[in-house]
């Protein structure tokens, strides 16, 4: 619960404890988890703390990847551009 409160509260102040405190539990998943966290700290500090997020950068590579799969064989780089700019006008 107090895992949770950190995030819902996008206060990373007291995840070094909570962390500390995990890593001393009985419960095997729950000290891989924080010592997983522990590994890249100041990633997982930032990701509580602030809103910004590259789901949308993601989102459009995710797309042209897909685009980049269903033509690959069919067509040259021109339609794949003409493809991928009338998929934009849609959005």
């Amino acid at each position: 619960m107090r895992f949770n409160g950190i995030l819902c509260s996008r206060n990373s102040e007291s995840l070094d404890e909570w962390i500390d405190d995990a890593i001393d539990t009985e419960l095997t998943a729950i000290m891989r988890f924080a010592s997983v966290l522990r590994r890249d700290i100041v990633a997982v500090k930032n990701a509580i703390e602030f809103p910004w997020s590259n789901r949308q950068a993601e989102g459009q590579i995710n797309r042209l990847k897909m685009l980049k799969r269903a033509m690959y064989g069919r067509a040259g780089p021109e339609l794949m551009m003409v493809r991928m700019l009338a998929l934009n006008d849609r959005n």
